[in-house]
């Protein structure tokens, strides 16, 4: 299977699951969750088979797509699933910004350096755009969480922060054009 169907599949087909269980039983949240957590753990034995290896990332989504939606079944509260965004972007913040002390150079350049040249200035520049782009991800959803209807949070994780972040993507393309190294 081609990888970027594969990843494509597996990124977005839990996702699919989770609105179709939702908008099918009332907007029910405890309904969609165990249907999410089934189809992000089949994802990732998915990658795991076909590839041998998962990364990193989809691992710690499913993990914790499945503690925390498992804490919002079991205490009948959906407070657990709308931390876990907040959870992850602050999680992820907190790697940028203090794995650099651990590998020497910006996390970004240790995760892309091979695919991506850039100068060091560049990666340290990115790689802190990044941290800060997570943790405002991480307040801006729980500022929706809390003062935003169920429904209102359930479509902006999907159709606001999947653009939020594609469009911060974008914006990135200067810095790494002004700092990408020839080869």
């Amino acid at each position: 299977m081609n990888k970027s169907i594969l990843k494509f599949v597996t990124d977005i087909g839990p996702l699919a699951i989770f609105f179709l269980f939702y908008y099918k039983n009332d907007k029910n949240l405890i309904i969609a969750i165990p249907p999410l957590i089934v189809a992000t753990i089949i994802a990732v034995l998915l990658m795991w088979i076909l590839e041998k290896k998962v990364p990193m990332v989809p691992l710690l989504s499913g993990i914790l797509i499945s503690l925390f939606g498992g804490l919002t079944i079991y205490f009948d509260d959906p407070i657990f699933i709308y931390m876990k965004p907040t959870i992850i972007n602050i999680l992820f913040g907190l790697a940028l910004m203090f794995g650099k002390y651990f590998t020497k150079e910006p996390v970004l350049k240790k995760i892309l350096g091979k695919s991506m040249p850039l100068s060091d200035e560049g990666w340290k520049i990115l790689n802190n755009r990044w941290t800060y782009f997570f943790f405002a991800l991480a307040i801006l959803n729980e500022i929706i969480w809390r003062t935003q209807s169920e429904e209102f949070w359930v479509n902006f994780k999907v159709w606001g922060m999947l653009p939020i972040t594609f469009i911060f993507t974008a914006f990135q393309i200067g810095l790494i054009n002004k700092h990408k190294l020839n080869e």
